[in-house]
């Protein structure tokens, strides 16, 4: 499965005090930690007027989800622009045990 562009979705966002990397997303009643930092990249130098400077941040949280996160300079604001799931995929499930002989 490919990054799934959203809408972006306004959330709360917990930072490190001194590398301002996000620590934990806050979204509704849901809390999810940030496990790594994939990607960070940094659009102030060519960015859309109407929405002004902003850092995009491709993070991997604990339950295994990767979000792409955004935080706009201008408004100072956190949002989720785009959500992978494929490492949070259900398990298949286990071989059934055969019981007794199996006829040949």
């Amino acid at each position: 499965m490919a990054m799934i562009r959203v809408n972006p979705v306004p959330v709360q966002v917990r930072t490190g005090w001194l590398d301002g990397q996000p620590r934990e997303i806050q979204f509704g009643d849901e809390s999810f930690r940030v496990a790594r930092v994939v990607r960070v990249r940094q659009e102030t130098a060519a960015y859309a007027v109407a929405v002004g400077p902003r850092t995009v941040f491709e993070v991997v949280a604990d339950r295994g989800a990767t979000l792409t996160l955004s935080f706009r300079h201008r408004s100072r604001r956190w949002t989720i622009e785009g959500l992978d799931d494929r490492s949070v995929e259900v398990e298949p499930p286990a071989p059934q045990q055969q019981i007794g002989r199996a006829h040949v």
